[in-house]
């Protein structure tokens, strides 16, 4: 029966993943020729659009683990893929080796587009600069906060997502222990434990949640380190808990090679984040992901580039809520029950309502 119950925010991101890539034309940093962020199955470059004469251009400046991080990274650069195959722009990707290159990097990206997107907040101080210094190309950065009519903030609502995956580890838990693994305690990220506290406890309000952060700012290697996320989660397992979210980038792995050795599969789960980690991960990890928490960057940066395409582009705060799928939850594995399910719908329809509001701070 649960094959049968597929849901939107699931199926439209593997759509996404499966758009060509390189069909196109990639420039020298892309991915090789013929797959996708998640590595799915290329749709057939007849599909795509003639690249016009004159194409708009676009700079996507990725966060330092690059297009194959199979999280963050990887959903950005999907949703360019698709506008690349639907519109025919011309994308320029680039990857810092660390912060020192931000500045290089942004500047030469800016100098050669009408259009730069970077990824992630910590591109924040460096986007500032290049918007004043190039005031006639656009900005979209995700998850940053830049003032300036030509820069969009591309924001998310990820206590709202993380509260369904919260009300799903509550109805799956057998223990009534389930924990929270976050890369960096800042606030982006108690967005995340916000809403996983809230759902889990719309459930069962005596559910006992751990919570542990890896790394403090401003040291933000919490976000790739897999041995401590490891360590962490494995220290939760021990503690009892036998379904544990993460919210830390590739450190996620770590979590999922814990669930791995604290039981067997159906016994301990781990829930991944920003993209479907359970199209990514190894065979021997599929078993132990429940679900993962969609955060969908795939749309923004889509939704950014056709904006601009159109001449309709917006400077400002853009919100991508469950109101606009910006955010979901993933069913892959079909390990997600009957109940969940139900549960996790019903309270997607209230907090669409405004019936129900998430917290966006622990």
């Amino acid at each position: 029966m649960r094959k049968k119950q597929r849901f939107i925010a699931a199926a439209s991101l593997v759509a996404v993943l499966g758009l060509v890539a390189a069909a196109c034309g990639d420039d020298d940093d892309s991915a090789e020729p013929g797959t996708t962020a998640q590595g799915a199955t290329t749709t057939a470059a007849a599909q795509c659009v003639d690249p016009p004469a004159d194409p708009v251009t676009v700079g996507l400046l990725f966060d330092v683990t690059g297009r194959g991080d199979f999280s963050f990274n990887d959903s950005a650069a999907a949703g360019a893929d698709k506008a690349k195959c639907d519109f025919g722009v011309k994308v320029t990707e680039s990857t810092p080796s660390g912060d020192a290159d931000r500045p290089e990097r942004i500047k030469l990206i800016s100098e050669q587009n009408q259009l730069v997107i970077p990824v992630g907040f910590l591109w924040e101080k460096d986007t500032a600069t290049a918007a004043a210094a190039y005031p006639d190309v656009n900005y979209g950065i995700v998850d940053g906060t830049v003032e300036g009519d030509n820069v969009a903030m591309l924001k998310f609502a990820e206590n709202e997502g993380s509260y369904l995956v919260g009300v799903a580890a509550a109805i799956m838990s057998k223990s009534g222990n389930i924990g929270f693994v976050g890369g960096v305690e800042n606030d982006l990220i108690k967005k995340f434990e916000a809403g996983y506290v809230a759902g889990a406890k719309s459930v069962k309000a005596d559910i006992k949640v751990q919570i542990k952060y890896i790394t403090q700012p401003p040291d933000f290697s919490g976000f790739n380190d897999a041995t401590k996320g490891k360590e962490i989660a494995k220290a939760m397992y021990d503690g009892g808990a036998d379904v544990v979210y993460h919210a830390a980038g590739g450190s996620g792995t770590g979590v999922f090679q814990a669930a791995k050795e604290a039981g067997s599969p159906g016994e301990v789960w781990a829930i991944g984040v920003d993209s479907d980690q359970y199209l990514s991960a190894s065979d021997d990890l599929k078993p132990y992901i429940l679900t993962s928490m969609l955060k969908r960057v795939d749309v923004a940066v889509y939704d950014t580039i056709k904006a601009e395409v159109e001449d309709a582009f917006k400077g400002g705060e853009q919100i991508f809520d469950l109101k606009v799928d910006g955010v979901g939850y993933a069913t892959s594995g079909d390990f997600l029950s009957d109940e969940a399910i139900a549960a996790m719908e019903k309270a997607k329809s209230e907090i669409v309502a405004g019936t129900v509001t998430v917290p966006t701070a622990p």
